[in-house]
């Protein structure tokens, strides 16, 4: 089990072939901009994913409410 594993993850010189094949792709002015723009997604994903935390944890702290009688 471990063998199959093992054998999807790159080791370092997979790694350094990749990032040729960027450089080579994007250049490397755009390279920068792209780093950028992946971090922003994080930091809105991990914002969003913090927010709906924040309110699970709202809801859970709420007192339930009761239903009024019918007159």
């Amino acid at each position: 089990m471990t063998n199959i594993l093992l054998f999807g993850m790159p080791g370092g010189s997979e790694w350094i072939l990749i990032f040729i094949v960027v450089l080579l792709l994007f250049g490397g002015k755009k390279i920068p901009e792209l780093m950028r723009g992946l971090g922003s997604g994080i930091r809105e994903f991990n914002n969003a994913k913090n927010d709906v935390k924040d309110k699970i944890r709202e809801g859970m702290n709420e007192e339930p409410k009761k239903p009024e009688e019918n007159k």
